[in-house]
């Protein structure tokens, strides 16, 4: 055994995007600035740069807002229950 812990995933099984710089000190160019940032809806807590979800599809718009995705996997779960992944984010 260790006492490493696991490192967080999204629902599709890949880190989530670090909003300021990876640990190399490298620029995360997936998203903008804070104004571009949100969560997902369907992994709550989990980062996503508006614009890079739009180009990439990854969003829904329901009961007249946008609701944006951290990978393609939480469209589908979003489309089950909008009404309920909407209240995560409000």
């Amino acid at each position: 055994m260790t006492d490493e812990t696991p490192a967080a995933s999204s629902c599709c099984s890949t880190p989530a995007p670090n909003s300021a710089a990876d640990g190399d000190g490298r620029a995360n160019l997936l998203g903008g600035g804070t104004d571009d940032m949100t969560t997902c809806p369907v992994m709550v807590g989990s980062p996503v740069s508006k614009t890079a979800a739009e180009a990439a599809g990854l969003f829904r718009d329901y009961d007249g807002q946008r609701y944006y995705f951290c990978c393609a996997g939480c469209g589908p779960a979003f489309d089950s229950d909008p009404a309920t992944y909407a209240a995560t984010v409000a």
